[in-house]
C-alpha cells in the first residue's frame, strides 16, 4: 500500500487516523505541531512522540513535500516557486513580502476551468484538482524555507497572510480546500487569523453558501464587470450564476464572515470595463442608497498584466485613477493593487504553470474581440430576459 500523506489531514482527520493506530488524541496534536509548526518531515526527529508511534508511522505514513522545479526571485523581493504535482502538471505559488506582513498566494488546481478572458491560467486550460496535501504543502514549504532563509526567530512567522488566488478556482475544489483552510487556521498548525486567510472566487454561488457554514474566512469575489452582458464575456461562469444571484450570496456570506465587507476584485481592461460610466454603473449595482443589490464592500482595482493570447490591454493610469475617484467620491473604499513580481510573471493573472490541458481551452477561448458601446450610449440592462 502507498503510505498516507499526513499533509492531507486537518487536526480532526489526523486524530481519526491516529485513533485507527490505537493512539490517543493528544498524540495527534503533538504530531500536528511537529509537522506544521516545526516543519519536520522525519518521524525520528519527533522526540516527544512515543517510539511505538514513530515506528508505526515510519511504515505507514509520510509527510510528502512537492518537488520544486524552479524558484525565481523578483527585484521587489517577490518569490515564485514552480511545484511539480505529477503527470506533467506543475503549479505556481508566490510569496509577496510587505512592510506589515508576508503574503502567500496559493494554487488550488492544476489549471482552471473557469476560462476568464484576462487570466493566463484560464488560457492554459484545466488538468485536475489538487489534493489537500498538495495545497497545504505550498504553505508548508514556503513557511519553513523562508524562516531559515530570513533567519527568523522560532516564534516569528514568515507568512501571516494567505490568499487562495493562485492557479484555479478554489470553490470548484471544495472538498480539498476546506481541510486545508482548517489546517491554516488551527492554533496547533499555522495559527492564521480568519481575517488573514482569503478565498477568491469567480462566483460559485452554492459553494459560497457552503463555505459560510463550514469555514468562513475572508472572501474576495472576482467581479470585473458592472452588468451581466459584459461579465458573461469576461467571466463565463456568470452565465450560470448571474450578478443578482452572486450578490445575494455575498450578502448571506457576511452573516458569518470575519470581516464586515466583501472585497470585489476588478481587473482594469483598456476600453472594455474602465470608463467612468462603468464605475457609476458599479455604484448603481452594489453601493449607495440607490444600489440595485447593495453589498458592504471595498473595491480592489487590478492593473491587467497582458499576455499575447488575451487580445486585451492594460488601462492607462489616468483612466484607472478617474475610475477609482468615482467610487471613492461615493464613499466606497477603493484601492489600486500595486503590481508585484511582474518581472518573473508572478503578478495577478500571470500564473500559468505547466498544465496538461483536458479542456481544449485554446479552442474555447478563441473568441471575437469584446466590443463596447460608446460611452454616451445607454448602459446595458442588468436584467435577464424571461424565457419564453
Amino acid at each position: 500500500m502507498n503510505p498516507v500523506n499526513l499533509l492531507d489531514f486537518d487536526l480532526e482527520g489526523l486524530a481519526a487516523y491516529c485513533e485507527g493506530l490505537g493512539e490517543k488524541r493528544f498524540r495527534a496534536v503533538q504530531l500536528f505541531r511537529w509537522i506544521h509548526q516545526k516543519g519536520a518531515a522525519d518521524f525520528s526527529q519527533m522526540s516527544d512522540l512515543a517510539r511505538s508511534l514513530r515506528d508505526k508511522l515510519a511504515g505507514a505514513a509520510v509527510i510528502r513535500p512537492l518537488p520544486i522545479l524552479s524558484e525565481q526571485a523578483s527585484a521587489d523581493g517577490t518569490i515564485k516557486w514552480l511545484f511539480d504535482v505529477g503527470n506533467g502538471d506543475a503549479v505556481e505559488t508566490v510569496f509577496i513580502p510587505e512592510e506589515d506582513r508576508g503574503t502567500l498566494c496559493i494554487s488550488s488546481q492544476a489549471g482552471c476551468a473557469v476560462g476568464c478572458r484576462f487570466c493566463s491560467t484560464g488560457h492554459q486550460g484545466f488538468s485536475r484538482n489538487l489534493a489537500t496535501g498538495e495545497i497545504v504543502a505550498q504553505l508548508w514549504h514556503a513557511e519553513h524555507h523562508l524562516r531559515q532563509r530570513l533567519k527568523l526567530a522560532p516564534n516569528v512567522r514568515a507568512i501571516d497572510n494567505v490568499v487562495m488566488m493562485g492557479m484555479g478556482e478554489p470553490l470548484q475544489n471544495y472538498a480539498a480546500l476546506v481541510p486545508a483552510l482548517r489546517t491554516m487556521l488551527d492554533d496547533h498548525g499555522y495559527g492564521l487569523s480568519r481575517r488573514r486567510v482569503t478565498v477568491s472566487t469567480s462566483g460559485v454561488v452554492p459553494m459560497i453558501d457552503r463555505l459560510r457554514e463550514d469555514c468562513p474566512v475572508a472572501l474576495a469575489v472576482s467581479l470585473h464587470a458592472p452588468n451581466d452582458p459584459l461579465r458573461d464575456q469576461l467571466v463565463p461562469l456568470n452565465k450560470k450564476y448571474p450578478l443578482t444571484e452572486l450578490l445575494a450570496a455575498c450578502n448571506r456570506y457576511l452573516d458569518a464572515a470575519p470581516r464586515d465587507f466583501i472585497t470585489f476584485e476588478y481587473c482594469m481592461l483598456d476600453g472594455v470595463n474602465d470608463t467612468p460610466e462603468h464605475a457609476r454603473e458599479l455604484l448603481a449595482l452594489v453601493a449607495g442608497p440607490r444600489a440595485a443589490h447593495p453589498v458592504p464592500c471595498k473595491f480592489n482595482l487590478i492593473p491587467f498584466n497582458p499576455f499575447p493570447a488575451s487580445g486585451l490591454k492594460r488601462s492607462p493610469r489616468d483612466r484607472v485613477t478617474a475610475f477609482a475617484k468615482v467610487l471613492q467620491d461615493a464613499g466606497v473604499v477603493t484601492t489600486v493593487r500595486k503590481t508585484r513580481g511582474d518581472d518573473i510573471d508572478a503578478a495577478c493573472g500571470q500564473l500559468a504553470g505547466e498544465v496538461q490541458d483536458r479542456t481544449r481551452a485554446g479552442e474555447r477561448m478563441t473568441r471575437p474581440v469584446i466590443r463596447i458601446a460608446p460611452s454616451d450610449a445607454p448602459i446595458a440592462s442588468n436584467k435577464r430576459s424571461s424565457p419564453t
